[in-house]
């Protein structure tokens, strides 16, 4: 029987943190071995329920993970690479937000350790995201309009997974979405661009994530979705990259790479 893999969680406390840690509870192929929480938290130094671990705030001391998971901040972000660079750990990362620098940090610690990263880890999302560039391609004179769907709390417009589809989409076509994008329409707009690439927004209620991309023809449509009802399956999702990543070769990798693999293209 293989032995499970020893596994960090970088942002514990978070939402995020919350359920991979449920999620953990549950997953033979796994062992957990250390849980970081960011300084002054108040969660710092207690004990985690249902292991005989206590949540730190740093990497000291930490007994050797197979693979560590992220989802913190920028800051968070930067000590785990300064943990995990030197070591050849691989790191699954969803934290967004960061300047160039760690960027760049980024971008240089993937030809040195195995580096996986994701702004959507739900897998749906993935496969759908691998759908619309093959979609896109095909039906490269077809309009395409995305439309998306959240709850009433969240701040930003389109999100950022509707955003990465439309960009999937532009490359497809060989363009770019900051030339084809179309994020509102009011009042006399005029006849649709060529090729541009609409995007319609919909907030209310407890929606967890609801995505469409209809591309549209002459007498025909193509309709691509996904619809998110249970927040865990980004945290199943990352886990699926944190268990895939582990002892692989250095390199920047990303769920796309996972799911071909898995598929044989």
């Amino acid at each position: 029987m293989t032995a499970p893999l020893r596994i960090a969680i970088n942002g514990a406390s978070g939402r995020m943190g919350k359920e991979l840690l449920a999620c953990l509870q549950a997953d033979a192929r796994f062992e957990l071995v250390h849980a970081v929480v960011s300084a002054g938290s108040v969660h710092d130094g207690q004990a985690l329920s249902g292991t005989s671990l206590r949540y730190a705030h740093d990497w000291q001391d930490v007994p050797a993970p197979d693979v560590v998971v992220d989802f913190s901040g920028p800051a968070g972000l930067s000590a785990v690479l300064d943990y995990c660079l030197p070591r050849g750990v691989a790191l699954v990362t969803g934290t967004t937000g960061f300047d160039a620098a760690l960027e760049a940090r980024l971008v240089d610690a993937a030809t040195r350790m195995p580096l996986l990263r994701a702004a959507n880890f739900s897998l749906g999302i993935a496969v759908l995201t691998r759908l619309l560039r093959e979609a896109a391609a095909a039906l490269r004179d077809w309009d395409l309009e995305i439309i998306e769907a959240h709850h009433g709390r969240k701040e930003d417009a389109p999100s950022g997974t509707a955003l990465a589809l439309g960009h999937a989409a532009a490359a497809a076509r060989g363009s770019g979405l900051a030339r084809d994008a179309v994020y509102s329409r009011e009042g006399r707009t005029g006849p649709r661009r060529e090729g541009s690439i609409g995007f319609a927004v919909v907030r209310g209620g407890d929606i967890v994530g609801e995505h469409q991309a209809l591309l549209i023809g002459h007498g025909e449509r193509v309709e691509l979705g996904h619809r998110a009802t249970d927040r865990s399956i980004f945290a199943r999702g990352a886990l699926e990259a944190a268990h895939w990543v582990a002892g692989k070769a250095a390199g920047h990798y990303d769920l796309d790479a996972m799911l071909a693999e898995r598929s044989g293209r």
